[in-house]
This record gives structure tokens, C-alpha cells and sequence, in this order.
């Protein structure tokens, strides 16, 4: 794993390990047996690469693990409120460090339309009860409108 570029690139730096390897869980094998767990260190490596990268977890880079077995790991740590943790000490730390004004606080964010438009629930438009195969062009006869036997041109 520590050859390869990616990997090098994501690696969490050994003194960070050192901080956040005591609020991750302790896993022990399972008496049942079965396939051993990742290392805990190589799931966190995993779990931050598509955080920093912002990739989808099935398309992370194979050295981390199966993306599916990263995400059950990061799912469970969220349920777990692992990552909560690691952000209020990182949050307690910076305020002891630089300190944070609590008085004040903003927040940054993005308005923008939905995709499909909006809500499904909303008002149709007021429209005739015509579908679009009834409307007529302004260019066109239609289709039935001549009653004289053959062709649309035979009536003049």
C-alpha cells in the first residue's frame, strides 16, 4: 500500500494517527470466524480520500479496500458519532489555540433550482381540455376537416 501514489498522497501523517487512532473503535476478530476486518488504519485512509477528493466510494482506489466495505465502516462511525467527536475536539483545540469568537458566527452557503424543477405537487397550468394530437398549426388543415371523398387537395 505504501508504494503507490495515491495512497502516499492520502495517508493520514503518523503524528494525526497518533491523536485520532483513540476515538476510532477497537474491533477484536470475530469468534464466528469469517473474513479478518480491514486495518483500521487503511479504512480511515479510505474513508478521508473520499472526503478530501469528494469521489464516489465505489470508484476510490482499490489499495484502501472495497469502497462498499469503506462505506459500511463510515456509516458505522457516523452512527457511532465518531466523526462528531474528532470535530468538537478539533473545534475545542483551535478555540484554545487562535480562539473563536462565539459571539459571532456566519455561515456560507448555496441556493440553487432543483434539477427536475421544483416540487411534483404543485398547480397544473391553466390549459383547454385539448390534447396535442386535437390542436391544429396555423400552417396545417386538419386532418378531417375535408369531407370531400379523396385527398386533403381534391375539395376546392
Amino acid at each position: 500500500m505504501a508504494d503507490c501514489l495515491t495512497s502516499k498522497f492520502h495517508q493520514i501523517p503518523d503524528a494525526l494517527w497518533k491523536r485520532l487512532e483513540p476515538l476510532l473503535p477497537k474491533y477484536r476478530p470475530s469468534p464466528k470466524g469469517g473474513k479478518p476486518r480491514l486495518p483500521i488504519r487503511q479504512v480511515a485512509n479510505g474513508i478521508f480520500y473520499v472526503l478530501v477528493t469528494g469521489c464516489q466510494w465505489k470508484a476510490m482506489p482499490r489499495e484502501f479496500g472495497s469502497g462498499s466495505a469503506i462505506h459500511a465502516y463510515f456509516q458505522e462511525w457516523v452512527a457511532l458519532g465518531i466523526f462528531e467527536r474528532m470535530w468538537r475536539i478539533a473545534l475545542q483545540e483551535y478555540d484554545d489555540r487562535k480562539g473563536i469568537d462565539w459571539q459571532w458566527q456566519s455561515m456560507d452557503g448555496a441556493t440553487t433550482k432543483a434539477p427536475l424543477g421544483g416540487e411534483k405537487n404543485r398547480e397544473k397550468p391553466d390549459r383547454s381540455g385539448q390534447t396535442w394530437r386535437q390542436t391544429v398549426g396555423a400552417h396545417r388543415w386538419p386532418w378531417r376537416a375535408n369531407r370531400c371523398g379523396g385527398g386533403r387537395r381534391e375539395c376546392a
